[in-house]
């Protein structure tokens, strides 16, 4: 601990725990209308992409999104730039 660290404005745990709360409540909600299928489709368009291309976890999204009165299915995969994935 320093000489000046008095000066040093303290940092708020409490309200740092509070805004991740909301947002982690947000996320909860907007998973919650979600259908239970989108985990394992997901995970199953990851598996059969692997087949072709060495991609992350984290680069198959799928999300439904509400478009009027329909709902639409998003998916998203970044797939590796060729000049990086042939080194």
């Amino acid at each position: 601990m320093g000489m000046f660290d008095f000066l040093k404005p303290k940092k708020n745990t409490a309200s740092i725990a509070k805004d991740r709360l909301r947002i982690i409540v947000a996320q909860e909600r907007t998973n919650r209308g979600a259908p239970d299928y989108l985990p394992l489709l997901q995970r199953e368009l990851l598996e059969v992409i692997r087949k072709y291309v060495s991609i992350d976890v984290e680069a198959v999204k799928v999300d439904l999104v509400k478009d009027g009165d329909h709902d639409v299915l998003d998916i998203s995969v970044a797939l590796p730039d060729e000049r990086t994935a042939a080194v």
